[in-house]
């Protein structure tokens, strides 16, 4: 009997947790350390106007795709999702923007992010169809992206946007320990 009970609730346990569902840690890099350097000094040329982040949701929306696996809302679960592990990055969390820089997620579209299903997509946008997008993808996190890490992660950070600072735990390192959905513990 109890045999049978521990074999059914594995069972359940198992078949609740979707296929690929696990979120690469938040502080995980998604550019190659030998390339962080150089995607680290690109700055976004374009400024956050309504009418770029307008052009950069049309890219997400259209011709960039970005919707199939980040999901209409950005959240990373986009119809595509289910079946990717790990998952699509969640712009909602404010932790994905505190601790990389505008760059980095730019170095990650166009080339693709190694160890996901993160492909290039350097032969189908514009550099500037990219930075639209990223104006797009950081309004998901509204204002609480970007804050607080700006001096410490380098060039690229900008965007006009000031923030109160993380108050998450510190990790070794000094940096926030974000997992999960939360970073504020």
């Amino acid at each position: 009997m109890k045999t049978r009970l521990l074999t059914l609730l594995v069972a359940a346990m198992c078949s609740a947790a979707p296929a690929g569902a696990a979120e690469r840690h938040m502080m995980q890099q998604v550019v190659p350390a030998d390339k962080l350097a150089e995607a680290r000094a690109l700055k976004n040329p374009l400024s956050n106007s309504p009418e770029v982040i307008a052009q950069g949701k049309t890219v997400y929306n259209g011709k960039g795709g970005c919707v199939t696996c980040h999901g209409i809302d950005g959240d990373g679960k986009g119809p595509a999702a289910a079946s990717m592990n790990p998952s699509p990055r969640n712009f909602q969390h404010h932790g994905f923007w505190r601790h990389r820089t505008e760059g980095e997620v730019f170095w990650a579209i166009k080339y693709g992010s190694p160890g996901t299903a993160m492909i290039a997509f350097g032969s189908v946008l514009s550099d500037n169809e990219i930075w639209s997008l990223i104006h797009y993808e950081q309004t998901f996190a509204g204002r609480h992206g970007m804050m607080g890490h700006r001096e410490e992660m380098g060039p690229g950070m900008g965007g006009g946007r000031a923030g109160m600072g993380h108050r998450g735990q510190k990790g070794k390192g000094g940096m926030s320990e974000c997992e999960g959905e939360s970073c504020a513990r």
